[in-house]
């Protein structure tokens, strides 16, 4: 993986940075409106964010204390979590992104070396060391800043980022093969291939679109013969 401990904290700092800004701008109209995830609204992106860093809170604490302390208590929970705070008005979602968002970098600041190499397990069930947790929250952040459709896209986000998250996504999408695509983004020299069915489709195209089509939130840029990229199955 191209990124490190530093790397994550400085993009969860970031992401965090731009989704604060942008759902502080947004009224209750504005936070109804369609995001840019299907059948979510600006609002269910936002609370969905809250309640990560509030989930992620938990899994520093679990580090820090050694009390086994899961991010969500099921995934009913967790939904409904999000359902609740979609429905807050305008200023009560900012004021929880905001807050949420402060007690989870507090409480990160305060763990020692010993502490961020203590074992936690993600929503996922996948055991890992605490000092995955910053790259767990930049991913949410940074992606999620773009699905808010209120003016950030993939063009924004840093480029070490960016490489960061095709490497994370490819990595997850060969575990589950669609179609072979090979993806190649000339201007920064970065590259992936995915595993799958078929002769390798080329796909080549500017790092932002990669990432952007990787994700799920665009079609992608085009094959060499300018068709489509294949469709790919969901990221997450």
């Amino acid at each position: 993986m191209s990124r490190t401990f530093d790397d994550a904290r400085r993009w969860a700092r970031l992401g965090t940075e731009l989704v604060i800004k942008a759902a502080a701008g947004l009224d209750d109209d504005a936070f109804a409106a369609p995001s840019a995830l299907p059948g979510w609204s600006r609002a269910h992106v936002a609370a969905h964010v809250a309640a990560n860093a509030e989930a992620l809170s938990n899994l520093v604490h679990w580090a820090a204390t050694g009390e086994p302390t899961p991010m969500y208590a099921s995934a009913e929970e967790r939904a409904a979590g999000i359902e609740r705070g979609r429905a807050l008005p305008a200023a009560e979602l900012a004021a929880w992104l905001h807050d949420s968002a402060d007690r989870l970098e507090k409480r990160m600041a305060a763990l020692d070396e010993e502490r961020w190499r203590a074992q936690v397990v993600t929503a996922q069930g996948r055991t890992v060391p605490a000092t995955e947790v910053p790259w767990l929250r930049s991913r949410e952040v940074c992606v999620h800043a773009v699905d808010l459709a209120d003016g950030v896209t993939f063009a924004d986000l840093p480029d070490d980022f960016l490489t960061a998250l095709c490497d994370d996504v490819v990595a997850k999408r060969a575990a589950a093969p669609g179609p072979a695509v090979t993806l190649r983004a000339p201007a920064t020299g970065a590259a992936w291939d995915l595993p799958g069915a078929g002769e390798a489709v080329p796909v080549t195209g500017e790092l932002h679109a990669i990432a952007a089509y990787l994700t799920g939130r665009d079609a992608g840029p085009l094959t060499a013969d300018g068709t489509p990229a294949p469709a790919l199955g969901a990221w997450l």
